[in-house]
């Protein structure tokens, strides 16, 4: 009875570890679609191109934009400014982004990566960024993100 209970145990214990396993497509072309979309979004923000920005972006009941910035101040975007053509936009400049980390199943990914902005001016803004995308109509697209602006040290 007892190795009965062990082996029903076991079977249900792997069998659950396995079947919960989604499918990962994290390979070289889905990783550069990403990385492509996401310096798309960055330079059609900061050249005020809302057509090009708004097309990066897909908006689901649950997405939704957080920042933090360096002095410990945190807000919502409304999700709706990434298709309302009346946002503020950037205003030239340009944007530097390393060290991403994927985890890309069949139709959502999230990625994580470091952004330095640089202005106009030369002025520099450092953040880490995770993004969240879904495919949609075969092309990936931002569904939410968390900025977290900080100082370098």
């Amino acid at each position: 009875m007892k190795n009965a209970l062990i082996s029903i145990f076991g079977v249900l214990f792997f069998g659950s570890i396995f079947s919960c396993q989604q499918k990962t497509t994290d390979t070289p072309k889905e990783i550069e679609s990403i990385k492509k979309l996401l310096q798309k979004e960055a330079s059609s923000w900061r050249s005020a191109n809302f057509k090009e920005h708004s097309d990066c972006w897909y908006l689901q009941p649950y997405s939704r934009i957080l920042v933090s910035l360096a002095d410990g101040h945190t807000f919502d975007v409304p999700p709706s400014a990434m298709k309302d053509s009346k946002t503020t936009m950037g205003n030239g400049g340009k944007a530097i982004q390393t060290n991403f980390k994927f985890k890309i199943n069949e139709n959502d990914a999230w990625v994580s990566h470091d952004e330095v902005s640089i202005a106009k001016d030369g002025q520099k803004t450092f953040s880490y960024e995770i993004r969240m995308l879904e495919k949609i109509n075969n092309q990936w697209k931002i569904v939410g993100q968390s900025i977290h602006i900080y100082n370098p040290k």
